[in-house]
């Protein structure tokens, strides 16, 4: 089937679409209703389907002679450690955990917190969790202690799940110590803390409460898949809000398997036994979608990797990885790609490997920009394609469908929309645009499977954030436009949610923690571009009257209060002191206006500005100290 039938199909009559799709997974009870609507009059898939997605990614791979296939290659060049575990091993693995945290009373529906660095038993927490029929929330190991005890206190889980470090280049970073000052400081307490014990820092347990991995695995008596509806949750995953409070968002069981199932062979081309190399982490959402579920629902191996794109040990380690493994497809954020050119320009690591076995090098998490784009192509001569998606939406909105058809590219584009995707370009009144005219990009509801139906504990939030803007429409938040040949070209956020390497963090969140030093009357935090990461926050800081602060003294504070709220994933690096910020009459900070006067675009000064005499004074400061970009 060509794309334009398989996505015209999927937009023109969805509920014989997916559930056509529906029709290559396991259910234990096959869904009769395809289509609904919940309590919330949000439209849900498969609602009377029963099945467990931790079945379908091992149980029914080793009943179907899978059981001696490499599910997990653990690769960890930090602790010069590698692992081949067959699906028979880690059903049996995932099984017995599944035991310790059913004898800790963890049933259906409950929480666990899972706070694990890339190591296969944060997969193997996942979908112990999963098979239990209950909810797990993988936090970044990297979350400082604050962060952590917010999302206790929203998730309020009955166990969590840690290990006692992360390892990194150069240091190790003790996990245990964080999670004891977030448990501390959240007003929720789980009942349990399982603890994996890694010989690069022992943590110290309490009594009663801390139990050790091993341990208990040892003595636990493995437990059953527990079926649940389709409509169950399988995970909450939790993204930056532009409040400063997160989102939960909330994952269902039985449309997230099969539009992964799908996606799998659809968008990246992979059969049963390929092996698929996700280079993110399991605390973000391809972590999720594609370390853990996409591949194992497949029937591929994943390679669970420990390391960075460069000093694990040079510029060549992604490469070394992909021969290694023999991996079929590489799916990064171009923020890795960045740094391995910065490193190696001329591409001399890459020539030391054989990557005959390599088909696709996929990027996604940030915008593409075309020169890592050609640079990538140039060097490895393997097609890449940029594909688009959320958090929230769980896999590809936009991509070259290679298991479909694949279409030319144009760097600068995600390709064209994945069938079950209604990708619209509306104005601010509502209007769809024509091609060409960049304006926000929405999604036509129903959603396909996979997507969001809601934020944990908070379905007005839920509405509010993405579907009152546009009535009848997702509101993906990100702005762009379509060319005549419907490819979808994404040109960044329209709010201030700031991608960092890879990683949506909140400006807004930052901003709070920056104002709350003492000496700061009002500040602003935008992302400026920075052609590693993507973005970089810059902090613009009016002090309070009377305040004597050096500005290095003041800058170097205020980057330890936002790694110790936030953590060093921020990236928060420079504050520089400001005499005013451009505001509205009913004192709105113009945040637009100082991004476009960082990215060196031209502006038009608004009626509605109440002192515009400060855009030429910020943009000479900014100018001064290296802010705009040429």
């Amino acid at each position: 089937m060509s794309y334009q039938a398989e996505y015209s199909k999927s937009i023109e009559a969805p509920e014989a679409f997916w559930g056509e799709k529906a029709e290559a997974i396991a259910w234990y009870k096959q869904p009769q209703t395809i289509l609904s609507k919940d309590d919330n009059g949000m439209d849900r898939w498969f609602a009377d389907g029963e099945m467990n997605t931790a079945y379908l990614a091992l149980d029914y791979h080793v009943e179907n002679g899978r059981g001696d296939q490499a599910a997990v290659i653990y690769d960890s060049p930090v602790t010069d450690t590698k692992r081949t575990i067959s699906y028979l091993e880690l059903r049996d693995d995932v099984a017995k955990f599944a035991g310790v945290l059913k004898a800790q009373g963890v049933a259906k529906g409950d929480r666990v917190v899972v706070y694990m660095p890339m190591i296969p038993e944060a997969l193997v927490a996942m979908l112990a969790v999963a098979r239990l029929g209950a909810v797990h929330s993988v936090v970044f190991g990297g979350f400082a202690p604050h962060e952590l005890a917010v999302r206790i206190d929203d998730a309020e889980p009955k166990v969590m799940v840690t290990a006692s470090c992360g390892v990194e280049i150069s240091k190790v970073i003790e996990y245990k110590p964080m999670l004891d000052q977030a448990i501390e400081k959240s007003a929720h307490k789980p009942g349990a803390v399982v603890v994996l014990q890694r010989p690069e820092a022992v943590a110290e347990m309490i009594e009663g409460r801390d139990m050790d991995w091993v341990e208990a695995v040892a003595s636990a008596e493995p437990a059953d898949c527990v079926p649940v509806k389709s409509t169950d949750p399988l995970y909450v995953l939790y993204t930056s809000g532009t409040t400063g409070k997160p989102k939960g968002v909330v994952r269902d069981n039985g449309s997230h398997a099969v539009a992964l199932k799908y996606s799998m062979k659809a968008i990246y081309n992979m059969e049963p036994g390929d092996v698929f190399w996700a280079a993110s982490d399991v605390g973000w959402v391809v972590g999720h979608s594609y370390i853990c579920y996409g591949p194992l629902l497949a029937g591929c191996t994943t390679v669970v990797y420990e390391g960075k794109p460069i000093r694990t040990p040079d510029a060549g380690a992604f490469w070394r990885v992909c021969a290694e493994h023999k991996c079929k497809a590489l799916f990064a954020a171009p923020t890795a790609f960045r740094a391995i050119k910065k490193e190696d320009p001329d591409a001399a690591e890459l020539a030391k490997y054989d990557l005959s076995n390599l088909q696709t090098i996929f990027m996604a998490g940030e915008r593409l920009d075309p020169p890592t784009y050609h640079w990538t192509v140039e060097k490895t001569g393997k097609p890449v394609v940029d594909h688009w998606w959320q958090t929230e939406t769980g896999w590809a909105i936009c991509g070259n469908m290679m298991g479909v058809e694949a279409k030319a590219p144009k760097p600068g584009s995600s390709t064209v929309p994945v069938p079950g995707f209604n990708v619209c370009v509306l104005d601010h009144e509502g209007n769809e645009l024509p091609n060409g005219e960049q304006g926000n990009i929405v999604l036509k509801l129903p959603l396909p499977p996979g997507c969001l139906p809601t934020v944990w504990g908070d379905f007005e939030r839920f509405r509010t954030s993405y579907l009152t803007e546009f009535p009848g429409y997702y509101s993906s938040g990100d702005g762009g436009y379509k060319d005549d040949d419907g490819y979808v070209f994404i040109m960044g956020r329209t709010d201030d949610v700031i991608n960092v390497a890879g990683h949506r963090l909140s400006t807004g969140e930052m901003e709070e923690i920056v104002a709350g030093h003492d000496a700061v009357a009002e500040c602003a935090v935008i992302g400026i571009n920075d052609p590693l990461k993507g973005q970089e926050p810059v902090g613009l800081v009016l002090l309070k009257n009377g305040v004597d602060i050096e500005e290095d003294e003041l800058q170097a504070e205020l980057v330890a209060l936002v790694r110790k709220e936030i953590g060093a994933v921020a990236c928060f690096k420079r504050a520089i002191v400001v005499q005013r910020l451009p505001k509205t009459r009913s004192g709105k900070i113009l945040r637009k206006l100082l991004r476009q006067i960082a990215d060196g675009k031209e502006y038009s000064i608004p009626s509605t500005i109440d002192d515009p005499a400060s855009l030429p004074e910020i943009e000479e400061i900014m100018g001064e100290r290296g802010l705009v970009s040429a």
